[in-house]
């Protein structure tokens, strides 16, 4: 091998490990309460992100290299193994990927429609036939989130009333429609959040057997803000779907 060659190899090697140390930090930084620094084990305990599941062979095969580069090398400029440039250049790419995770807004419902408890379900209809949106949440007069109003539940109480044939859809007020049988379990988070950061509060509610209906997206992160954007389990499932 001529020196050209070997400071080339020593140069790839370096890029390689430098890449595979970038995803190993954003591991143990994004992996909740893994109670380890392992990178193997990081991946194992972090298969509830879709990024990680997405790259989770690519990583194994990423361990064990580096394993041979790190632990296997027998002289100073000398690997026994030799990570080829596509690899080095895959490997760095990734490694962006979990430095920069996508932003929850970017696959959020946007604009969201919401509406105070005294307003008008015929303003919820109107939105409905425009926008097919199908749910909505209710702030009270604090503006604060109280509940959350879903197409299903509109179509129950519709039907409800039928046996009496005598509603006025332009007087009915949002309010009318609250029951306490069709509440939903919804959590709210930063709209700088991250995928991760939707997944994990995913996961949380998962792990405490809770059906969780949605995540709003505002300003702090709280329900005293109007919501910026709304996601559900489906739209992770799409991000999942993108990055595989």
């Amino acid at each position: 091998m001529t020196e050209a060659e070997k400071i080339d190899l020593k140069n790839q090697c370096e890029r390689f490990e430098s890449a595979f140390n970038r995803i190993h930090k954003s591991l143990k930084q994004s992996v909740k309460n893994a109670h380890t620094d392992k990178f193997k084990e990081l991946i194992d305990k972090g298969k509830s992100h879709s990024l990680v599941r997405a790259y989770q062979d690519d990583l194994y095969q990423f361990a064990k290299l580096r394993n041979a580069i790190v632990h296997e090398k027998v002289d100073l400029d000398y690997y026994i193994a030799e990570p080829h440039l596509d690899i080095v250049e895959e490997i760095e790419r990734i490694a962006e990927d979990f430095e920069k995770p996508k932003q929850a807004m970017a696959i959020a419902t946007k604009p969201v429609f919401f509406f105070y408890e005294d307003g008008k379900l015929e303003d919820v209809l109107t939105i409905i036939k425009k926008f097919s949106y199908s749910q909505f949440p209710i702030y009270n007069h604090d503006g604060e989130y109280v509940w959350l109003l879903t197409s299903t539940h509109i179509v129950k109480w519709l039907a409800d009333q039928l046996s009496e044939m005598t509603v006025d859809i332009k007087k009915v007020k949002v309010k009318e429609l609250y029951n306490e049988r069709f509440t939903h379990q919804i959590a709210f988070a930063r709209e700088d959040a991250s995928i991760f950061d939707i997944e994990d509060i995913y996961e949380e509610y998962h792990q405490n057997n809770k059906k969780l209906q949605g995540i709003v997206l505002t300003e702090s992160g709280t329900s005293k803000d109007k919501p910026k954007g709304f996601l559900t389990s489906w739209d992770l499932v799409g991000v999942e779907i993108l990055d595989s």
